[in-house]
């Protein structure tokens, strides 16, 4: 057996580890019993620091050295060492206790998160984000970084992407966002409010749901939907990904885009290399290539008219006071803009800017140069500035989204680079008249093999922007998102 083989059955051993603690978390977001999860953060804590030691091992690091000295020739397994060696690195500069600490900080901060959100008091949740925060700097010291601390985090999500260059972007783009978002706004209150107002079941909207992520290409022999307070895509081992949604009785709309962007997450799990599992081969690139999915399936395929002049008469079978709709009225209401305050049941128009608040909060955050106990009225200060009015409570605020708890710094910065990512790769997917014809006809195999063949199938054998520029021609570019933009919603 070659060092690379044994190299990767110590890597299989730790993606059995890891897929444990994924079926762990997931059953804590879904089923699990409140009074459970004491028990429930030290096993992962446990399973944690297990897959961390065998990680840093003195043995698996005499395997990644042989390995590298007999390099393999094939390209994939070469970068599978790379990257294994990208990963050791930076796990052998993490002390197992902080790990394990990690792990039981985020454990509890979720469960603390979810009691803040309910009942709207950011102060229950303060004291898990000061422990959390001090972690993520402890990390990023021990990781090392260039510029500021912000780096070593939103390298664990998008690697190879500097903080000072994404912020450039985002200042670059926030005009031109703020812009489109006004006028967007301003259109659509010409549209009269109300098409849409009645009940819709949840038994329903379940069943609409479904069908709609099975016509996607969605596999659920190897996957399922289940309801949770934050929706997400988790995946627990080769065929076992799972989505979740929430729901609301007044509006299907809300949990069916959830389902199809948790699907777009969904299908690119299921497109990586099975038999890599645990390898970079076998591994999403980054987050921004994850979110290009989701938001691809989510906006480029879920709002567009062809795609409700097919679903919105099945739409009217299940709920019947929309028969009396219209696509051109149906069309109008599900592409009104507006400013709000959920950042999940957002408008495309206006989605971005809420990342752009976020991200420049949470670097704040981990530069120190804002204190926790300030984020509310800092929140409330920027949203004000950006949209015009002020989150009436923490729930509706700061408290909103779950990334936090879950250690999550450095994370927010990928969704909008996912939206660029989404409509460049889906402009130039398009450009394949079998792809554009068969869209035409909401057959959406062609689209899916195109992105199996040009995204999945890579795995993070390739950077994200390698990525990118071989699907596309060239590096990330955000004039084909402003451009599906303004076409969209201002016109």
């Amino acid at each position: 057996m070659t060092a690379y083989q044994s190299l990767c059955d110590v890597v299989s051993e730790i993606a059995l580890i890891t897929s444990t603690e994924s079926v762990l978390g997931w059953d804590q977001e879904t089923y699990m019993p409140e009074k459970a999860l004491e028990h429930r953060a030290r096993q992962l804590s446990y399973l944690t620091g297990k897959a961390h030691g065998l990680l840093t091992s003195k043995r698996t690091l005499k395997l990644l050295e042989r390995a590298e000295t007999e390099m393999p020739e094939n390209p994939t397994q070469a970068a599978n060492v790379r990257g294994l060696r990208r990963d050791i690195d930076r796990a052998t500069k993490l002390p197992q206790k902080l790990v394990e600490e990690e792990s039981q900080v985020c454990a509890l901060g979720k469960a603390a998160w979810v009691e803040a959100r309910a009942r709207s008091d950011f102060a229950l949740f303060a004291p898990h984000l000061e422990k959390i925060l001090t972690i993520a700097r402890q990390k990023a010291d021990l990781f090392g970084y260039e510029g500021e601390p912000y780096d070593a985090l939103l390298d664990l999500y998008e690697r190879g992407a500097k903080t000072r260059e994404v912020a450039a972007l985002f200042a670059k783009l926030r005009p031109q966002l703020a812009e489109i978002a006004r006028e967007a706004v301003a259109k659509s209150k010409k549209v009269k409010p109300g098409v849409l107002k009645g009940r819709y079941p949840i038994e329903k909207q379940q069943i609409l749901n479904r069908e709609i992520a099975e016509s996607l290409g969605f596999d659920f022999g190897a996957g399922r939907i289940d309801t949770t307070a934050h929706p997400f895509c988790t995946t627990l081992g080769p065929g076992d990904v799972r989505l979740t949604t929430r729901y609301d009785e007044r509006d299907f709309l809300s949990s069916l885009f959830g389902v199809m962007h948790e699907a777009g997450h969904g299908l690119y799990e299921q497109g990586l290399p099975g038999l890599d599992y645990g390898l970079p081969s076998g591994s999403a690139a980054s987050l921004g290539i994850h979110e290009s999915q989701s938001r691809l399936w989510e906006n480029h395929v879920g709002r567009s008219r062809t795609f409700w002049a097919k679903w919105l008469p099945r739409a009217q079978e299940l709920f019947p006071h929309l028969k009396k709709v219209k696509l051109d009225a149906f069309m109008k209401e599900m592409l009104r803009s507006e400013f709000s305050f959920i950042r999940v049941e957002a408008d495309e128009a206006t989605y971005d800017l809420h990342i752009l608040l976020r991200f420049g909060i949470e670097r704040r955050l981990v530069k120190g140069e804002l204190a926790v106990q300030d984020v509310p009225k800092v929140w409330n200060e920027e949203y004000r500035e950006l949209f015009g009015m002020t989150p009436p409570d923490d729930a509706r605020g700061c408290l909103q989204d779950i990334h936090w708890s879950m250690g999550g710094l450095g994370y927010f910065a990928t969704y909008t680079l996912g939206n660029l990512n989404a409509a460049q790769l889906f402009a130039t997917a398009k450009k394949q008249k079998k792809i554009a014809t068969a869209l035409e006809k909401c057959d959406y195999a062609p689209l899916l093999k195109w992105l199996r063949d040009h995204v999945h199938s890579q795995g993070g054998a390739l950077l994200p922007q390698e990525i990118i520029t071989q699907a596309t021609g060239k590096p990330t570019d955000a004039k084909w998102h402003i451009a599906h933009l303004r076409e969209r919603y201002v016109g």
